[in-house]
């Protein structure tokens, strides 16, 4: 089978693997037909890591995924031979601390699509897993929008994270696709408009289209929040993984105030955080590792018409052009928000 593989930093070949095989009775093989590019895929590709995920080239990365079933294990009953699946790529074990009190996002054996060391990813023509990971799409749903189900479940699990009302007042920081994502679940769940900061002109258009409190370059929001909510935020989602915005996002909360982090560093070991500000305003800090249960629900969001995931889909490939759209995304190139490759029509 074809697929594209990493052998370098920003380098994105096809190559040529061996057709995977069912080999367990709980397995779902699946021919692949839509891949979005996401940015953590971004950092292997540019940098060859992530934190201690350091990439061993050859490698292919990908994990937003779906596809259609061609085969099944003995054991499967869910979904049969010809149906469209979104691909959830977390494979956890079921058995550990983690996975019996329901928090399969930190399984302690997990094995992730696309993550060195754990399991080569869906940038492929087919591609073999656990039937818990092929989720049948509810009627008028596509493969695109099946493939964007994962970073959107990972935007609704941070808002069941943070607890928000109707009259929560709340920041985003970097509106990229998982800010979009938490703005576009926010409005689906009759959240107030949010507060954005974004640097990238495109981006604060897009977003001042979807309805905001506030849209403003990073220069510009610690002076606008204030000035409109002089009390602070209760809730702020770091969406990029950049300390400057981090800091902003800490600053504008109010005492009580939380900080949901979801953006991934591309460089950073560690943050910094202003330990007197966040001891004086007892400023709680909630991390979001993914997400754990929200890709069914995430779905049916999409096929009742609350979520519009036609707005983040800002680019469309074929597979031969992969790196290209590889390096839109890395570059922020042509507007991107959301790149997505079709590895093929299902057909």
């Amino acid at each position: 089978m074809q697929v594209m593989e990493l052998t370098g930093p920003r380098v994105l070949v096809p190559g040529q693997r061996p057709q995977p095989v069912i080999s367990a009775d709980d397995e779902v093989l699946v021919r692949m037909t839509t891949v979005g590019v996401c940015g953590s895929d971004v950092h292997y590709y540019s940098a060859g890591r992530i934190g201690s995920q350091v990439v061993d080239f050859p490698f292919i990365v990908g994990h937003e995924g779906a596809g259609q079933v061609v085969a099944t294990g003995t054991a499967v009953e869910h979904v049969s031979p010809g149906d469209a699946v979104a691909i959830e790529p977390a494979m956890c074990c079921g058995h550990c601390d983690q996975c019996r009190i329901g928090r399969m996002n930190t399984c302690r054996n997990l094995r992730f699509l696309g993550c060195p060391g754990q399991a080569e990813g869906c940038l492929a023509e087919y591609l073999v897993m656990p039937a818990s990971s092929c989720i049948p799409l509810p009627s008028g749903v596509d493969a695109e929008q099946a493939a964007l189900s994962e970073p959107l479940a990972i935007s609704l699990y941070a808002l069941r994270r943070a607890a928000l009302s109707p009259q929560t007042t709340v920041g985003i920081f970097g509106y990229g696709p998982i800010g979009m994502g938490v703005h576009l679940m926010m409005t689906a769940h009759g959240c107030c408009a949010p507060w954005i900061s974004e640097p990238l002109a495109e981006r604060r258009r897009l977003a001042q289209g979807q309805g905001a409190a506030g849209v403003h370059p990073p220069e510009q929001i610690e002076a606008a929040v204030p000035a409109a909510v002089p009390e602070l935020l209760d809730v702020a989602f770091e969406c990029c993984g950049e300390q400057e915005a981090l800091d902003q996002a800490l600053r504008l909360l109010k005492p009580g105030g939380t900080l949901m982090l979801i953006g991934i560093p591309p460089t950073l070991d560690n943050w910094s955080m202003p330990v007197d500000l966040m001891r004086h305003r007892e400023i709680t800090v909630r991390n979001v590792r993914r997400q754990c249960g929200c890709v069914e629900d995430t779905l049916h969001l999409i096929a009742a018409g609350r979520i519009d995931t036609e707005a983040m889909i800002s680019h469309r490939l074929p597979f031969a052009a992969t790196a290209q759209a590889f390096d839109m995304v890395a570059d922020y190139r042509d507007g991107v928000m959301k790149a997505m490759v079709e590895v093929s029509n299902g057909t």
